[in-house]
């Protein structure tokens, strides 16, 4: 396994690095404009839709690079009404005709008929392109597989949250499958905490607990949330090192089953 190697995002068709980059944490442009040129094409606008995200997109899309990138614009509104306005609100401010991805964020059920309605409106105003659900009840995403609406999930998973690994992963369908993005792989920075490992256990660097995402197969697309340069380059070793081992993958389980036992936040 290489993770330098892109992936073909599930039904979407898409080819994507295996690391995505969320601009939410405050990361300016040139640090994502960098991300995308070490082959970080999935770029995450969440709700908080900083202005380095907005620049970084206007950039490479000024320099030809559109058909590459992947933008998935996330909206958390429950009032379908508010929708089409929020996602032409970032299209207007990274100068795009659409968002290749809409992502109908946090939901531990199936999003109800109206909201499903408005997003197929975007879709049919060629607004948006694929449709993408997150959730915190893994249970649900199964489900969502099956309807055949969405063409790709966003779950989450790190060495302290598995779960997916049973209740997800493995109940998939194998043919026509929706492509797997996962985010808080560090458990909320967590996972990078001296004072919360076990007894002689050392303490994961971030690219640790990307490299322990991405050596999961049913995994597409990990996460990143970089604040800055230095951090955004921590997540690049994360291609450079390849996929744990069994002794590293070992000791990330250790390291995660203590954090979550104690359940700390």
């Amino acid at each position: 396994m290489d993770f330098n190697e892109p992936r073909i995002l599930g039904k979407t068709g898409r080819r994507v690095g295996r690391l995505g980059v969320a601009g939410g944490y405050g990361a300016p442009a040139a640090v994502l404009e960098e991300a995308f040129e070490r082959g970080c094409n999935y770029f995450y606008w969440g709700s908080f839709r900083r202005p380095g995200m907005a620049e970084a997109i206007r950039n490479l899309v000024g320099r030809g690079k559109r058909d590459q990138l992947v933008v998935v614009v996330q909206v958390y509104n429950r009032l379908a009404g508010m929708m089409a306005g929020s996602v032409e609100r970032a299209l207007r401010k990274g100068n795009l005709d659409h968002a290749d991805v809409l992502l109908l964020g946090w939901y531990n059920s199936l999003p109800p008929a109206r909201i499903l309605e408005a997003a197929r409106r975007l879709k049919e105003r060629g607004l948006v392109k694929s449709l993408a659900l997150s959730g915190h009840h893994r249970p649900i995403f199964p489900v969502a597989a099956e309807t055949g609406i969405f063409e790709i999930l966003h779950i989450r998973y790190n060495a302290a949250h598995r779960g997916a690994e049973t209740e997800v992963f493995q109940k998939l369908p194998a043919a026509n499958r929706p492509g797997i993005v996962t985010y808080t792989a560090t458990r909320w920075g967590q996972l990078l905490k001296p004072k919360k490992m076990p007894a002689g256990e050392k303490t994961p660097r971030a690219s640790d607990c990307y490299r322990f995402v991405l050596s999961n197969p049913a995994v597409d697309v990990c996460m990143a949330g970089p604040k800055n340069r230095e951090e955004m380059r921590e997540a690049f070793a994360t291609l450079e090192r390849g996929p744990l081992n069994e002794e590293e993958m070992a000791w990330m389980r250790r390291v995660g089953g203590h954090v979550h036992a104690r359940g700390w936040f």
